[in-house]
């Protein structure tokens, strides 16, 4: 036979698509054409072929070789199409079978030996071809990834003789073995946090209503250490947000490893980084910061160095959970489903209401301006994290070891479980209808709150924001109803707002 074809998959956004690579023998000088809108890398497969075919053993056709990537208005990156151009030459020249080439999809890429190297986008690939019903022969270094779900059957092999061996039934490949564990607690522990009682309770209240969070304080003062420890306290990833999660990864730069595999991401970008690296883009685009944080905390710590213009791109983000990038070829969303915990001097030095800060009021005001009100109105936690006191710096021998992260994180999850039940979503993503349901407030709380409005100059976005921390202090004490005291302890946490 002159003709093959061969399934593959192209990645768009966080999905694979369908590609069918046909390969077709013709009489004619010896010569090779890709066609079906392929880029550089995909077209310099011709010479990775060829070398892996003749080093392999096999003959290489010397013919006119014309080889289509199906759909052609679909865009092709990378050098996963390797293998199956591979495989199409040697089944339209008569190599290898091709009706063992009709159930199974093949992505990799071919080393001028032979050899199969890992690619990118393995997990939304297994997905796709699991739903098609089909099986996928992936690289060997790419096993374990592909055995992530348990939909489907997938096979690895380390050489084009491997995958050939397979298809002629004369070495038959071992399926890979789902190998899911649950997530062993490698987080950083709260109990090394000493002193800070009140950002700690802030911390667990962020966790447990899934809140934004911003802490400001001199350095030293713990900040960072913090917000590091979020993670460690947060519920449980379902498997629906681990796959989530790991498909974004899979197909980012870094790719997916699988040690993370359960693991809430923790993604803390310098300040110097750009609004692209932040939300995404490319001309095939790829996800930025606030994806890869997706199910997990985005930490923006020094909040003020970073450039406005690219704050300002996080607005959106946080409110929908979800980022459209545009560009003039194509256009992709990536679900952006992050917790945002930021850090934040009070001035330029760090170290305002000290001896030895020389700030002016215009430094400071402007300092803090750099952060725009509207980025503000949509944290729902604004926290001033004092200095440590010097003794609790040397530890005593009959000090109370403070609170472990697996304490805290069984009063969350108690908690959270009572956001679902009631709402089946996190206090944080509450609507304004669900508020009136939810967080109804007796005549006296509500002259509370607005006599806070009146005093802070807040917003009605923040009202709203003060309602829903409540909420979560209220479900934190097993309180079926917001009381007094927790809705006095969430206005507590809009007071810097006066200050900004």
């Amino acid at each position: 036979m002159s003709i093959a074809t061969v399934y593959s998959r192209a990645l768009t956004g966080i999905y694979a698509q369908a590609v069918t690579v046909e390969v077709h023998l013709s009489n004619g000088l010896p010569s090779l054409s890709i066609v079906g809108m392929a880029e550089t890398a995909v077209k310099e497969s011709k010479d990775r072929v060829r070398s892996a075919l003749i080093n392999s053993q096999f003959t290489f056709p010397q013919q006119r070789i014309t080889i289509n990537l199906a759909p052609a208005d679909l865009p092709k990156e990378g050098g996963r199409f390797d293998l199956p151009i591979a495989l199409g030459i040697l089944a339209a020249s008569n190599q290898i079978p091709v009706q063992s080439l009709s159930n199974m999809e093949f992505i990799g890429e071919l080393g001028l030996t032979g050899e199969l190297r890992a690619v990118r986008g393995v997990l939304p690939t297994a997905l796709a071809t699991s739903e098609a019903n089909r099986q996928l022969m992936v690289p060997f270094e790419n096993a374990e990834e592909a055995a992530l779900t348990e939909q489907g059957e997938s096979f690895a092999a380390k050489t084009l003789l491997e995958v050939c061996a397979h298809l002629h039934d004369q070495l038959r490949l071992s399926p890979n073995l789902n190998k899911q564990q649950q997530s062993q607690n490698n987080y950083a522990d709260l109990a090394d946090v000493r002193g800070q009682a009140s950002a700690r309770r802030a911390l667990e209240i962020a966790a447990a209503g899934s809140h934004s969070l911003l802490f400001a304080g001199p350095p030293g003062t713990g900040k960072t250490m913090l917000a590091s420890r979020l993670p460690g306290i947060l519920p449980p990833m379902s498997e629906l947000e681990a796959i989530e999660t790991a498909t974004i990864h899979s197909i980012s730069s870094a790719g997916f490893q699988v040690e993370n595999w359960m693991q809430r991401p923790f993604r803390a970008p310098h300040h110097t980084t750009s609004a692209v690296a932040l939300v995404g883009g490319g001309s095939q685009p790829k996800p930025g910061e606030i994806s890869l944080a997706n199910n997990g905390v985005l930490f923006l710590d020094e909040l003020p160095e970073y450039d406005r213009k690219v704050l300002e791109v996080l607005r959106e983000p946080i409110e929908s959970g979800k980022i459209t990038i545009s560009r003039a070829a194509n256009q992709a969303e990536f679900p952006s489903q992050f917790q945002l915990v930021a850090a934040m001097n009070p001035c330029p030095c760090g170290y305002l209401g000290q001896a030895r800060c020389h700030c002016t009021e215009e430094q400071v005001r402007r300092y803090r301006g750099k952060i725009s009100g509207p980025l503000l109105d949509r944290i729902d936690m604004l926290m001033e994290v004092p200095a440590v006191d010097k003794k609790l710096l040397r530890p005593q021998p009959d000090d109370v070891p403070p609170e472990s992260s697996e304490k805290v994180r069984q009063r969350v999850i108690q908690a959270r479980q009572i956001q679902l039940d009631r709402a089946n979503k996190a206090n944080a993503s509450l609507q304004h209808k669900e508020l009136e349901v939810f967080c109804t407030l007796s005549d006296q709380d509500f002259q509370l709150v607005e006599k806070a409005i009146s005093r802070f100059g807040l917003s009605a976005r923040a009202y709203h924001r003060i309602l829903k921390v409540a909420r979560t202090i209220a479900d934190l004490a097993g309180s079926p109803d917001i009381q007094t005291v927790h809705l006095t302890e969430a206005i507590g946490y809009r007071r810097l707002d006066t200050a900004n």
